[in-house]
C-alpha cells in the first residue's frame, strides 16, 4: 500500500492506505478488519440457508397435508423444521446487520479521520484554492456515502447473491431439470443489471460533484453575507444558489428514469411464469410431486428480493464508489512542501539570512490559476498580481511570468527588528511566509542559525516562528481556549500570564464569563484591537524565537494602536522580528528597514538612512 510521498503533517496513529483507484482505498480500509466481513458472511450464509430451508420445508409440509394417510407425528416434525427454519433465518439476519453495520461506521471513521489528517497536511497554496464548501461536503456527505455504500449497499447485494446461490442449491435437491429457468433467469440478470450501472455511474458522478458545487455556492453566499447584503446581492445569490439545485434537481431526475427502466424486473416475471409452467409440466409428467411444485415456486420467489433489491443497492454502490473518488481526489492532491521527520529539531536563536532568493507562484503545481486566483487570501491575490498573472510553468526568462521575489538577499542578527515595506504587490507577504515554509524558495536559500529551511525539521520549526496577522482567525471557542491554542496543555495561569503581558487581562475581565467568554464565529463578539491582543496573547504562551507582524494594526483606531503596540514592543523584546506595515510610528523604530520594490530589494537601512538614500522611500510615505 502507498501514500502520498510529502505531507506537512502526519498523524502519529496514521495508517497507509492502498491510493491507486477508490476500489483499492475502499478494500484497503476493509482490509484493516477482516474478521468484520468474514463474520458477517457467515452469518449471512446461515440466514440464507435458514430462509430458503424455511421455504422448502413449507413446500414438503404441503406434500405431505396433501397426501392421503399423513400423521400428527409428521405434522408436528414438519412444523418444527419450519420453526427451526425461521429461527436460524432471525438470528443469522441480526448477526449478519450487526457486523455490516460495525463494518460500516468504523470504514467511515477510518476514512474522515484520513481525510482531515491529509487535508492538514497540504500547502497553503491548495488550501488557497480550493472552495470551502466542496471540502465540507467531501469531508461530510461523501465520507458518508462510504458508510451507507457498506451498510446497506453491500450488505443487500452480498445478500442477494446469496439469496440466488442458496435456493438454487434446495432447488437442485428437488429436480435438476428445475434448475433451466432459474439459469436463465440469472444470466439475464447479470446482463441488465451491467447494463443499469453503465448507465448509473456517470449520472451519480455527476450528482456528487453538483452537490459538492450547490455546498460551495451556499458557504460563499453565507461566508460572505455582509457583502453580498452591502451591494444588494440577494437576487443574483440566490439566482446563482437557485441555477445549482437546478442542475441537481435534473441529475436526480436523470438517476430517477434510470430505475425507471429498471429491465430486471420484467425479466423476473416472465421467468416466473416460464417457471411455473416447466414446474407444472414436470408434475404432469410424474417427475415431481405437488408439495415439490410448491417448494420449487416459493425458492424461486426468494429471486424477487435480488431482483428488487438491486435497483436501490447498486445505487448505493455507484453513490458510494463516486464519493470515494471525490474523497480519493482531495487526498491524493500532492504538495511540495514535506515535514522533514528527521531535519534538525533544535531552540532557534534568531538569525534568518536571505541568499539569493527567487520566489514565483508559476512554478507552484496547486496553486490557483485564472479565475481561482479570486478564490486566495488578499496577500496572496497581491502577489499573483506582481507576477502578471502567476500561471503556468515558465519561469523568468523562459517566457514565464516574472517572478514575485527575485534575487532577494539580506541577513538579519537574533533580537533584532525588520520593518519590510513596499508598495501593494512588492511581495512583502511572500517572503515572510518563506521563513516559516508557508512557501519554498525556487532558488536561492533562505537560512535560519544558518540552516536551509528546508533541512528543518517543519514541526520544530513553525513552533518557533508566529505570526500575527491583520484579520487574526479566532476559533468558536472561549477566550482561555483560543489563547493556549498554539500551546498544547497550556494551563491557566500560562494562559494569564500571556494575556497579562500582551495588555488583554483588562479586557477579558471585563466580560461576564471572563476567560470562559465563547467568542462566537471567528470572534465576531470582539473588536480589532481585542483580537489582536488575543493573537499577541497566543504568541506570548508559545515564546516563539521568530515574530511576523503583518500588517496587524491597520485596522484599529490610535488608541487601540498605542495599546497593541505596547503589548508588540513586550512580545518583540529578546526576539527577531520582522515587521510588515505602512505606519511610519512602527517603522522608525526597526533596527533596519527593507525597502521591496517590484519583488527586488530596492533598498536597506534605517529608516533616517533610507529618507536621505532612497527617493522612492520618500515617495512611499510622502504619499501616504
Amino acid at each position: 500500500m502507498n501514500a502520498a510521498a510529502t505531507t506537512e503533517f502526519r498523524s502519529g496513529e496514521e495508517v497507509r492506505y492502498d491510493l491507486r483507484g477508490p476500489k483499492r482505498w475502499i478494500l484497503s480500509h476493509l482490509l484493516r478488519y477482516p474478521w468484520l466481513p468474514a463474520l458477517a458472511a457467515l452469518f449471512a450464509v446461515l440466514n440464507n440457508i435458514g430462509y430458503s430451508g424455511w421455504q422448502y420445508a413449507i413446500g414438503k409440509t404441503f406434500g405431505v397435508l396433501s397426501s392421503p394417510g399423513w400423521t400428527d407425528r409428521e405434522l408436528v416434525a414438519s412444523v418444527l423444521v419450519i420453526a427451526g427454519a425461521g429461527i436460524l433465518q432471525g438470528l443469522g439476519g441480526l448477526g449478519r446487520n450487526f457486523s455490516f453495520e460495525f463494518l460500516a461506521q468504523k470504514i467511515e471513521r477510518d476514512a474522515r479521520a484520513e481525510l482531515y489528517t491529509r487535508l492538514l497536511g497540504k500547502s497553503q497554496a491548495f488550501h488557497s484554492r480550493q472552495r470551502v464548501g466542496d471540502i465540507m461536503a467531501r469531508a461530510t456527505n461523501d465520507v458518508h456515502f462510504l458508510n451507507l455504500m457498506f451498510s446497506p449497499g453491500i450488505a443487500l447485494i452480498f445478500d442477494s447473491i446469496l439469496t440466488t446461490a442458496v435456493p438454487l442449491v434446495f432447488i437442485a435437491t428437488i429436480d435438476l431439470r428445475l434448475l433451466l429457468v432459474p439459469v436463465i433467469f440469472i444470466v439475464l440478470l447479470v446482463l441488465t443489471v451491467l447494463d443499469y450501472n453503465r448507465r448509473l455511474n456517470p449520472a451519480t458522478d455527476g450528482q456528487r460533484a453538483a452537490f459538492g458545487e450547490l455546498n460551495a455556492s451556499l458557504a460563499d453566499a453565507l461566508e460572505g453575507i455582509e457583502t453580498v447584503k452591502a451591494n444588494l446581492g440577494e437576487p443574483r445569490e440566490t439566482a446563482r444558489f437557485l441555477e445549482g439545485a437546478g442542475r441537481l434537481r435534473e441529475l436526480y431526475v436523470r438517476i430517477a428514469r434510470i430505475e425507471g427502466r429498471y429491465w430486471p424486473l420484467l425479466v423476473y416475471a416472465v421467468c416466473w411464469g416460464l417457471g411455473f409452467l416447466h414446474a407444472l409440466l414436470l408434475m404432469r409428467a410424474g417427475a415431481i410431486t405437488l408439495g415439490d411444485v410448491v417448494s420449487y415456486m416459493l425458492l424461486y420467489s426468494a429471486f424477487r428480493f435480488t431482483t428488487f433489491i438491486s435497483i436501490w443497492s447498486f445505487n448505493l454502490f455507484q453513490m458510494g464508489l463516486s464519493a470515494a473518488g471525490r474523497v480519493l481526489e482531495t487526498i491524493k492532491a500532492k504538495t511540495d512542501l514535506d515535514e522533514n521527520p528527521g531535519g534538525r529539531a533544535a531552540r532557534i536563536e534568531g538569525r534568518v539570512e536571505f541568499r539569493e532568493v527567487t520566489f514565483s507562484f508559476a512554478g507552484k503545481k496547486d496553486i490557483a490559476c485564472g479565475d481561482d486566483v479570486e478564490l486566495l487570501e488578499e496577500s496572496e491575490r497581491e502577489l499573483a498580481a506582481a507576477g502578471s498573472g502567476a500561471c503556468g510553468e515558465g519561469r523568468e526568462g523562459e517566457g514565464g511570468p516574472p517572478a514575485t521575489l527575485r534575487r532577494v538577499s539580506f541577513a538579519v542578527e537574533p533580537g533584532q527588528t525588520v520593518a519590510i515595506v513596499g508598495r501593494t504587490g512588492s511581495g512583502k507577504t511572500s517572503l515572510v511566509r518563506l521563513i516559516n515554509r508557508i512557501f519554498d524558495a525556487d532558488s536561492g536559500r533562505v537560512l535560519v542559525d544558518g540552516v536551509d529551511v528546508r533541512d528543518w525539521n517543519l514541526e520544530s520549526l513553525r513552533g518557533q516562528v508566529a505570526t500575527i496577522e491583520q484579520d487574526v482567525f479566532l476559533y468558536s471557542r472561549s477566550i482561555a481556549w483560543n489563547i493556549g491554542f498554539g500551546k498544547e496543555g497550556a494551563t491557566r495561569e500560562e494562559i494569564e500570564a500571556a494575556a497579562k503581558e500582551a495588555q488583554a487581562h483588562d479586557f477579558i475581565l471585563g466580560f461576564e464569563k471572563g476567560y470562559d467568554t465563547e467568542v462566537g464565529e471567528r470572534g465576531v463578539t470582539l473588536s480589532g484591537g481585542q483580537k489582536q491582543r488575543i493573537a499577541i496573547a497566543r504568541a506570548f504562551l508559545v515564546d516563539p524565537r521568530i515574530l511576523i507582524l503583518d500588517d496587524s494594526t491597520s485596522a484599529v483606531d490610535s488608541r487601540t494602536e498605542d495599546e497593541i503596540q505596547r503589548a508588540m514592543r513586550r512580545a518583540q523584546a529578546g526576539r527577531t522580528t520582522f515587521l510588515i506595515t505602512h505606519r511610519l510610528s512602527q517603522i522608525r523604530w526597526a533596527d533596519r528597514i527593507i525597502f521591496l520594490r517590484g519583488g527586488e530589494v530596492a533598498a536597506m537601512g534605517t529608516h533616517a538612512e533610507l529618507l536621505d538614500g532612497s527617493e522612492d522611500y520618500r515617495r512611499l510615505f510622502a504619499r501616504g
